[in-house]
């Protein structure tokens, strides 16, 4: 049987077209290797509908028992990697930013 090695995670998703998610795995069990977030699925479809390269890396940047110390931690990441700029990101919490002064080009 497939024992999970990581308890509780935050994690970042980087797209192929370099944009980010950035979340965390605190479900029943600890992290599978099969959970990638709830990032929206629209906005991302909408930019690559027309793209035949759709790939995903998944970097994970913390790990710990603490359900709530994961958490802060993901939001303190989200912030510093500025993964809720929509130029930058597809996290919508904390507080979505709107943009950097830059048109996404879409």
């Amino acid at each position: 049987m497939f024992t999970r090695k990581f308890k509780y995670v935050v994690y970042q998703l980087t797209f192929s077209n370099g944009e980010i998610y950035v979340g965390k795995d605190i479900g029943f069990g600890g992290h599978s290797i099969r959970y990638f977030g709830s990032w929206n699925r629209e906005v991302v479809e909408q930019e690559f509908s027309k793209k035949a390269d759709f790939t995903l890396r998944k970097l994970i940047h913390f790990v710990n028992e603490s359900k709530e110390e994961v958490s802060r931690v993901k939001n303190e990441l989200i912030l510093s990697l500025g993964a809720n700029y929509l130029e930058i990101g597809y996290n919508n919490t904390p507080k979505l930013r709107k943009t950097l002064n830059r048109d996404r080009g879409h």
